[in-house]
């Protein structure tokens, strides 16, 4: 495998091994001759059959080819390998690093279309094969192993459009975990709730990476179409149509087999400057309940943290010409309109009010848009806690839909609007009955049709020289204009 590598995989696997990999090919190559001589580590066995497989992604490796690499030591390269000048002329001992069979060597038609043979002339390539990118964690997926870490598709830029070919191969332990776990979700979409994962994302190691697509992509698993995210209205005329970001159940079209391998073939246009990144992996789906059971898990925020958010509220700005003496929240969740049940927002958030976190992972359990319903700001599953001093509130008080916060963090219920407006009309207002003011709406019908002229009272002409007087008798300015 070693002989077949070109430069650029040298490279990788010397610098993978922590050796100098600077240099001729030949020097390169006797370096990395010498890594196998010495015993090395089966984590650098892992990377050179990793390596080979990238270089000759049509031909898999069975274990019978893998037993055709132990060689009898003096056995020569032949002529076949020797033309394709992956052999070097350097004395090494045969028996410990053997000459590859050119059974294993493809001859160049085996690789496909006339640009991918092209693809080995060119210099190496100046992306790594593997770049360290992460993968931001999906609340809703639980993941068992890597199938095929993020590799990059990177652009050749000889063409318009791309393609990638990939194989990955599950374990008897990974086909028994996906098919048992059939039908566990009823009346869910998916047969599984253990999946074959592909995700797509930009080739960037600054910090996680979310679900992206690469424009125009296509995806073939295991020679048949995968279906892929429906694209979003376009956000302004003229915008490219973009995917939702998220990640793609290939189980349906996954071999579910311990001895045939799977083959992915990604096409996708190539953008300058910009490349994107495969990668697959076992996952466990997860249901809201499960999310909400492992945010109650999590615990219930002390009260004392959001009394002092209150207290920080209303404490008086010097500054402001208005001093807030209270704050008003309701015990509705904004998203169900209905009674809050689990009181929850980010800790992120800097407001009081809280949302429901069951119908919150609800939500976001069909769409995963992860935005708070109240501030409309990024609130991602593990910033979510459980309001300890709305869970108080709740449990006492039990007929009204919204509270009254004080400036020392005490509260009291709000009375329901009906009782508000029942007090209003018993009350004297300035000498005159307010039943009056009411009676407006129900004479509005007749003043529109000219009937009947109804007074209407106006307290802004009073000037504040009057105020001697008593308001009772006070004679109040009249307009003739009817109210509509």
């Amino acid at each position: 495998m070693v002989m077949s590598f070109r430069v650029s995989e040298l490279q990788v696997l010397l610098g993978f091994a922590g050796r100098n990999k600077s240099g001729r090919k030949h020097e390169l190559l006797t370096k990395a001759l010498q890594l196998l001589k010495s015993g090395c580590s089966p984590a650098v066995q892992m990377k050179i059959k990793e390596l080979y497989r990238r270089r000759f992604p049509r031909k898999i490796l069975t274990p019978s080819d893998l037993s055709m690499l132990h060689i009898q030591a003096g056995q020569l390269p032949s002529a076949t390998a020797l033309t394709q000048g992956t052999v070097c002329h350097l004395p090494y001992d045969h028996g410990s690093a053997a000459a590859v069979p050119t059974a294993l060597l493809p001859p160049v038609p085996v690789l496909g279309p006339k640009h991918e043979t092209d693809v080995q002339h060119l210099s190496p390539p100046i992306h790594p094969v593997h770049p360290d990118v992460k993968m931001k964690r999906l609340p809703f997926y639980d993941v068992y192993d890597e199938l095929i870490k993020p590799t990059t598709l990177a652009s050749t830029n000889s063409q318009r459009f791309e393609e990638a070919h990939f194989t990955f191969a599950l374990t008897p332990q990974q086909v028994q975990q996906i098919l048992t776990s059939r039908d566990i979700l009823p009346g869910a979409k998916c047969d599984y709730t253990i999946q074959v994962q592909l995700r797509f994302c930009l080739c960037e190691t600054s910090c996680p990476q979310e679900d992206y697509f690469p424009p125009n992509l296509f995806v073939k698993v295991n020679g048949k179409l995968c279906p892929l995210p429906g694209y979003l209205p376009p956000t302004k005329n003229g915008a490219e149509p973009k995917r939702p970001s998220r990640p793609v159940n290939i189980t349906p079209l996954a071999r579910l087999s311990a001895t045939v391998p799977n083959t992915i073939v990604v096409n996708w246009s190539s953008e300058f400057g910009r490349n994107y990144s495969l990668s697959v992996y076992l996952v466990k789906q997860l249901t809201s309940v499960t999310l909400l059971q492992k945010l109650r898990a999590k615990g219930i925020r002390n009260p004392d943290h959001s009394r002092a958010l209150i207290k920080e509220k209303l404490t008086a700005d010097p500054d402001s010409e208005i001093a807030t003496t209270s704050l008003r929240v309701s015990l509705m969740c904004p998203l169900g309109k209905m009674r809050l049940i689990v009181p929850c927002r980010a800790i992120t958030c800097t407001h009081l009010q809280c949302f429901d976190a069951a119908l919150y992972l609800q939500m976001n359990e069909k769409k995963p848009t992860w935005t708070c319903p109240v501030c409309d700001k990024k609130a991602p599953y593990d910033n979510l806690i459980i309001d300890g001093l709305f869970m108080e509130i709740l449990n006492s008080c039990t007929d009204c839909d919204e509270i009254q916060f004080m400036e020392d963090g005490s509260w009291c219920p709000m009375k329901p609007k009906k009782e508000n407006q029942e007090v209003c009309q018993t009350s004297a207002f300035s000498g005159i009955e307010a039943s009056s003011l009411y009676t407006v709406s129900s004479e509005g019908k007749s003043s529109s049709e000219g009937k009947k002229k109804v007074e209407v009272i106006d307290l802004t002409l009073d000037s504040s020289s009057d105020e001697e007087e008593p308001p009772a008798k006070k004679q109040c300015p009249v307009s003739s204009v009817a109210l509509p």
